[in-house]
C-alpha cells in the first residue's frame, strides 16, 4: 500500500522539510531547536513549521496549498476549497462576511453554533431564528423542517445557514430544504463540523454538497484524524460569490498559518480519498457492536439509534447515551468514567456524548464497555421522563439587533433584577456552545432559571461574563 505523503503534497512537504538540512534564519522564532533552551518546550514546538518557508517557500513559489485545496474541491465536488488553521470558527465567520451587506438577513437555526452569531455581528446581518422539531420519544432537536423555513420566506433571506447534523446527530431533511431555498434562488450554507466522515460511505448519509447546498464548513479534528483547529471550507459557485468568500477567508484568517494543520486536512482528504469506505464502515460496524454489547445489560433502550429517526436523518457513528433512561444524571456518570481516566465529549443531565472516530479500534470500545457497564448498573434506578436541554428548546424573543447590544452601553445586574432586561452577552452551556440566549435577546424567568439549574447539575456555562449567573451584563435601559 502506497503512503499517503505520495498523493498528499502538503503532507508531503511537511515530512520533507524535516527531512532535510536547514538553517532558518525566519519565523517561528523557535526554528525547531527550542529543546536547546528548555527540554519541555523543544517538545512541544521543535515539530512545528509553518506555511511560509516551511511548507512552501516564503513566495509561495510552489503553490503547494493551492495543489492540495484544488484535490479537495475536487474529491468533495466543489468548486472552492480552502484550508483553515482557525476552525470551523474561522470557516464559518469567513463565508458569513461574505454573504451580504450590513442589515440584511439570514435564516438559521436555533442550534446554531456560536461562531456563527459571532460572524453575524461581524458581518452585521440580522438572524431570522427557525425552532427546530423536537423528537417527542427522545427530547432532541431532529432538524429544520421545511414549513417552518418557508414561513419566513417572506422577510427576504438572503441566504440559509444550518447546522448539520446537529451536536446529538441528528439531521434535518436536507434535500427539501435545498430544494425549497432554491426555488428562491436562496443559497444553503451547512455547518457540518461534525459531519466531516459523511459522503465517503453507504453507511453514513451523504454529505451536503451532493444533495445541493452550496456551502460545506468541517472541522477535519472533530470526527477525521487531522490536527486540532483544523478546517476545511467548501462552496458552489452558482449561488454564491467565490471572489468574495475567498477575499473574507483571508481577511479573517491568520497571515501566519501553522504548517502541520494545513498539512493533516492534506493528509485526511487523501485518507478518505484512498480508503474512506473501508474504515468509515468498519466504523460503524465497531459503534454498532458497543452499543449493542452495552445495550444487552439493560432491558429498556439507552442509546439514540438509527431506527429512532427517519432513514438518513442520524449520524450512525454518534454515540448518544439517553442517562434519563436509566435514571441517573450524566454528570455523575462523566465523573465515574473519568475517575477510570476515560473523558467523553460531553455530558448533561439526560445524555453522554461519546466521540468515535477512524482513529478507534475494538480494543478501545471494548474497554469502554467494560469500564461502562458496571457503572451504569450501579447508578441504575428508574426511568425519568426527558427533559429537553435548554439549549435546544428555548424560542428567543429579540429586543434590538446583535450588532446593536454588541456595541451597546451595558451594566451589571443581579439575576434577579436582570429578567426582562436586554442581555448583552451570548450565554451558552459547553458543550455544545449553542446559545440559551443571545446579545439582543430578553433575559426571561425560565432562561434564568434554566440556565441556574443546568449550571447547578455540573455543567459548564461559557462566555458570560460572570460565570457566577449571580449577576448578568445587560444593556443600559
Amino acid at each position: 500500500m502506497s503512503s499517503l505523503r505520495d498523493s498528499a503534497p502538503l503532507l508531503d512537504a511537511y515530512l520533507s522539510y524535516f527531512e532535510s538540512k536547514r538553517t532558518p534564519f525566519t519565523i517561528p522564532g523557535h526554528k525547531q531547536r527550542a529543546s536547546r533552551l528548555d527540554v519541555a518546550l523543544g517538545a512541544v514546538v521543535d515539530s512545528d513549521t509553518p506555511l511560509y518557508g516551511g511548507l512552501d517557500e516564503i513566495k509561495l513559489t510552489n503553490q503547494t496549498l493551492k495543489k492540495a485545496e484544488a484535490l479537495a474541491a475536487t474529491l468533495w465536488g466543489a468548486d472552492f476549497a480552502r484550508f483553515s488553521t482557525g476552525g470551523s470558527t474561522h470557516a464559518n465567520q469567513g463565508i458569513v462576511l461574505a454573504l451580504g451587506k450590513p442589515g440584511d438577513k439570514v435564516a438559521l437555526s436555533r442550534t446554531a453554533h456560536r461562531s456563527i452569531l459571532s460572524a453575524l455581528v461581524l458581518a452585521g446581518l440580522e438572524p431570522i431564528w427557525l425552532t427546530p422539531e423536537i423528537d417527542q420519544a427522545t427530547g432532541v432537536p431532529v432538524g429544520i423542517n421545511v414549513k417552518e423555513f418557508e414561513k419566513i420566506i417572506d422577510q427576504k433571506p438572503i441566504a440559509l445557514l444550518l447546522t448539520e447534523p446537529g451536536y446529538l446527530g441528528t439531521l434535518s431533511d436536507l434535500s427539501a430544504l435545498v430544494m425549497s431555498a432554491h426555488a428562491h434562488s436562496i443559497p444553503v450554507v451547512v455547518d457540518a463540523a461534525w459531519g466531516g466522515h459523511f459522503g465517503f460511505s453507504d453507511a453514513t448519509p451523504q454529505h451536503c454538497l451532493q444533495i445541493g447546498a452550496d456551502a460545506l464548513i468541517t472541522s477535519v479534528h472533530k470526527t477525521l484524524p487531522g490536527y486540532s483547529a483544523s478546517a476545511l471550507l467548501l462552496a458552489q459557485g452558482n449561488l454564491l460569490n467565490l471572489d468574495r468568500i475567498e477575499q473574507s477567508f483571508e481577511t479573517t484568517h491568520t497571515t501566519s498559518p501553522a504548517g502541520a494543520p494545513l498539512a493533516s486536512i492534506d493528509g485526511c482528504r487523501a485518507l478518505l480519498q484512498l480508503r474512506g469506505d473501508e474504515l468509515i464502515t468498519q466504523l460503524i460496524s465497531q459503534v454498532n457492536a458497543f452499543k449493542a454489547k452495552v445495550q444487552s445489560s439493560f432491558d429498556i433502550p439507552i442509546f439514540l439509534n438509527t431506527s429512532d429517526f427517519a432513514p438518513g436523518r442520524f449520524d450512525p457513528a454518534k454515540i448518544v447515551l439517553r442517562a434519563n433512561q436509566l435514571g441517573t444524571s450524566g454528570i455523575e456518570i462523566e465523573k465515574a468514567l473519568q475517575s477510570a481516566f476515560i473523558r467523553v465529549e460531553m455530558a448533561d443531565r439526560d445524555t453522554v456524548v461519546f466521540l468515535a472516530t477512524l482513529a478507534d479500534s475494538v480494543e478501545e470500545f471494548d474497554h469502554l464497555a467494560n469500564v461502562l457497564i458496571p457503572i451504569l448498573k450501579l447508578q441504575q434506578t428508574s426511568p425519568r421522563a426527558t427533559a429537553t436541554s435548554l439549549s435546544w428548546s428555548v424560542v428567543p424573543t429579540v429586543a434590538i439587533s446583535m450588532r446593536d447590544a454588541y456595541f451597546a452601553e451595558t451594566e451589571m445586574v443581579g439575576s434577579k433584577d436582570a429578567i426582562g432586561r436586554i442581555s448583552a452577552d451570548l450565554i451558552a452551556p459547553y458543550p455544545p456552545g449553542v446559545a440559551v440566549v443571545a446579545p439582543g435577546e430578553i433575559l426571561t424567568t425560565s432562561i434564568l432559571e434554566g440556565l441556574a439549574s443546568t449550571k447547578a447539575a455540573g455543567v459548564r456555562i461559557a462566555y458570560a461574563t460572570d460565570s457566577t449567573l449571580a449577576t448578568y451584563r445587560v444593556v443600559k435601559n
